[in-house]
């Protein structure tokens, strides 16, 4: 509760005035040219912080450490060989859009991070020959923490689901959301021990900020740095040009200034007129491009002796060319890291490194590993990626059952990726364990790799009958986004049996995704001139007249590697009717029936899928049934079976639902002898008769008593006819 109350009023101090701001205006001078964020915020929330009489009064004294560490270390000789290293952690902050990066981006960032403040980047050998020979190599180094601050192992990364990721003028809200949902560990990264860096989609229009070390947020998480996925790296969603804004923004949390000052945006020419603290950076009013002319000020600040041009290629410059800090740029961060009331002393410091796993030497944390698809056809092949950490040095991958697969691409159970090719359909369970050469960790799957049965033929009909749970189905796949309430089968009722699937949304919290996913079905066999038809019925009822949820419906031509849009159906086009209580449909008049017709030839191929998503915000509960997949025009009849394809026999079944008897009616043009199958849902076929037809009208009673409640199949086949229709018994 303490650390909660603290950050509170953290994000008060740091963000209040900020926040209380009613709307955002971009200001373009404060941005590099081209760009629609503002490069940097630093001066801008320490301008905001100096406003406050309290936060002046209590860090005049860490100022003035720190100008007092850095005079000193003017005049001492330069330490030799002794690099600072400090832990450093990336906080994603995403709302499962592209801000949620990768690894391998972050991975990046860090290779950049520490190659520009070693001096290890080549392009400082190209500088302006007006600073040949100034580029300086900090000693200071990074290193990705692995023990997170109750000891867990971790891989340095951690990860929270939050829509303030994208709400970004309060910096101090995106930390709180970090402190309580974090993936790692739910409390305070305090800032004395890690370099906290918060990755988020939006910092108040912002491409990045920190805060100069001061006294009065020492041992704060928010103590960091905040910075935009697009910023972060060269990889992934950011670029080249944009790699080095954590190298600038780190700067800043090393007491650097920009180089025209702290106070101002760039292109100011007052700045000429103020300094950044550091002699051997000329006085300049900052560059938004890269104008290696460029020359703001007209006299110099006594180190240099003449009149110099601007150092644009400095990281502390706003220019798309930086490649350089200097030898006084230096001094002033190994500086800032001498001072023990900043917290930035502490870091560095033999104790807290191997409190913090930032020593270098790695061991095995965790087995870890995903696969790039886990729902397939048979014959498809998956590739799985070992994703375990920190230290790996051997893996032994494990399948069962044994069979129904196959290793591929020169892979076998020892090596770190393998391929695998599944021929079986059925439920795969996986398991790896990973070794760093003294110990082991162990990663089980169950059922993760789900391969779909024989791709079913048209007609396709799904009135979930034969199903006793939806739970590790081959045939029908359950997606529950948010791990809440999920599609389940309910065998109460249904449209045209006892059955359906219904998913639980009444009064659900927030937004809930949640899916429901075909087997395969082959339709390659359907003429490109003939239309298929998917038809669904559904039964729902809003909670409140506002209610605006959503049912959609994609389509999938190879086996579900992608997906495509077919349907929308949102608000009142969902339901116009609402019920503050847990709806359910009470008679057939309660469904509506949806027939889509958009499916082209492009679909036509052995691996057709379908999807239904439903987008829920806590209304209600959603039903769906009679799910039918057919050649020809819509028909609000079930087509569950091949028709006559050689006369129209007018075959009529009833009374339907059936209890002990069904009459079959049809018409036949010629006498021949006839054969009735029934068949259930799974195909069996659970009874045969045989009959001789008459030309004319015939009508054939059957006995149903002896059938158990459920759908069936009747199949009447002839000499020149083959249909059949649904029933269902009672």
């Amino acid at each position: 509760m303490k650390i909660t109350l603290f950050l509170l009023s953290f994000s008060f101090l740091i963000f209040g005035s900020i926040s209380a701001q009613n709307k955002r205006v971009f200001d373009p001078t404060n941005a590099r040219d081209g760009e629609t964020v503002e490069y940097c915020h630093q001066h801008i929330k320490m301008k905001e912080l100096r406003k406050d009489e309290h936060f002046m009064l209590h860090n005049s004294e860490a100022e003035a450490e720190a100008e007092e560490e850095f005079q000193k270390k003017l005049k001492e000789p330069m330490e030799k060989d002794v690099v600072y290293t400090i832990p450093i952690v990336f906080h994603v902050l995403h709302n499962e859009g592209a801000e949620n990066i990768s690894d391998e981006q972050i991975y990046d960032a860090l290779f950049v991070l520490n190659r520009d403040f070693s001096l290890g980047n080549a392009d400082a050998a190209n500088v302006h020959p007006d600073f040949q020979g100034m580029p300086a190599n900090s000693e200071i180094e990074f290193v990705l923490a692995t023990k997170a601050p109750n000891g867990v192992c971790f891989k340095g990364i951690t990860r929270t689901a939050s829509v303030l990721s994208v709400q970004g003028e309060d910096g101090g809200d995106q930390v709180n959301a970090i402190i309580s949902g974090n993936n790692v560990y739910n409390g305070t990264w305090a800032g004395n021990r890690y370099l906290n860096v918060f990755i988020c989609g939006d910092i108040g229009g912002a491409a990045g900020y920190t805060y100069n070390p001061g006294n009065w947020n020492s041992n704060s998480m928010g103590n960091g740095i905040w910075i935009l996925h697009n910023y972060t790296g060269s990889t992934g969603t950011s670029s080249v040009g944009t790699s080095r804004t954590l190298t600038h923004e780190v700067g800043h949390w090393l007491n650097l200034s920009h180089t025209w000052g702290g106070d101002n945006n760039p292109n100011v020419s007052t700045s000429c007129g103020q300094d950044d603290g550091v002699q051997d950076t000329p006085l300049c009013i900052g560059v938004t491009s890269c104008n290696m002319n460029s020359n703001g000020c007209s006299g110099d600040n006594g180190y240099w002796g003449f009149d110099i041009r601007d150092n644009v290629e400095n990281y502390m410059d706003y220019s798309y060319c930086s490649k350089m800090f200097t030898e006084g740029q230096k001094t002033r961060m190994r500086a800032a890291l001498q001072v023990q009331s900043t917290g930035r002393k502490n870091l560095w410091q033999t104790s807290n490194l191997n409190a913090t796993g930032a020593t270098g030497v790695l061991v095995l944390c965790k087995a870890q590993f995903e696969a790039d698809r886990t729902t397939l056809c048979a014959g498809d092949e998956i590739q799985f990626t070992d994703d375990s950490y920190n230290a790996v040095s051997s893996w032994d991958w494990s399948i069962s059952p044994s069979t129904g697969w196959s290793l591929s691409n020169g892979t076998n159970l020892s090596s770190q990726n393998p391929s695998i090719v599944f021929s079986d359909e059925g439920l795969y369970t996986i398991t790896l364990t990973a070794s760093d050469g003294s110990s082991t960790d162990v990663e089980t799957k169950n059922n993760y790799i789900r391969v779909l049965p024989s791709a079913a033929g048209l007609p396709f009909w799904e009135g979930f009958e034969e199903y006793s749970s939806l739970q590790n189905l081959t045939n029908w796949e359950v997606v529950n986004v948010n791990n809440n309430n999920a599609f389940t089968l309910e065998s109460s009722f249904g449209h045209s049996g006892s059955k359906c699937v219904r998913l639980p949304n009444f009064g659900q919290q927030g937004s809930n995704v949640d899916e429901l996913i075909s087997q395969s079905i082959d339709v390659s066999s359907v003429p490109e001139t003939e239309d298929i038809t998917l038809s669904f019925r559904y039964a729902y009822r809003k909670r409140t007249s506002s209610d605006y949820e959503l049912l959609k419906v994609f389509v999938s031509n190879n086996c579900g590697d992608t997906w495509s849009q077919k349907k929308t159906l949102g608000g009142s086009q969902l339901g116009s009717t609402a019920s503050n209580t847990s709806w359910y449909p009470t008679s057939l008049n309660d469904w509506k029936t949806v027939h889509m017709v958009n499916i082209n030839e492009s679909y036509y191929t052995p691996n057709f899928r379908m999807k239904f998503r439903f987008e829920g915000e806590g209304g209600n509960n959603f039903y769906l049934d009679d799910i039918n997949l057919y050649v020809g025009d819509p028909s609000d009849d079930l087509v569950t079976g091949l028709y006559d394809n050689t006369q129209e026999i007018g075959l009529v079944l009833y009374p339907n639902p059936a209890e002990s008897e069904l009459s079959v009616d049809f018409d036949l043009n010629s006498n021949q002898f006839l054969k009735i199958e029934i068949v259930d849902l799974l195909g069996k076929v659970v009874g045969i008769y045989g009959i001789q037809g008459k030309e004319g009208k015939n009508s054939v009673l059957m006995n149903t008593q002896s059938l158990s409640s459920g759908t069936y199949i009747l199949k009447l086949q002839g000499e020149t006819i083959s249909s059949s229709l649904p029933f269902v018994k009672r």
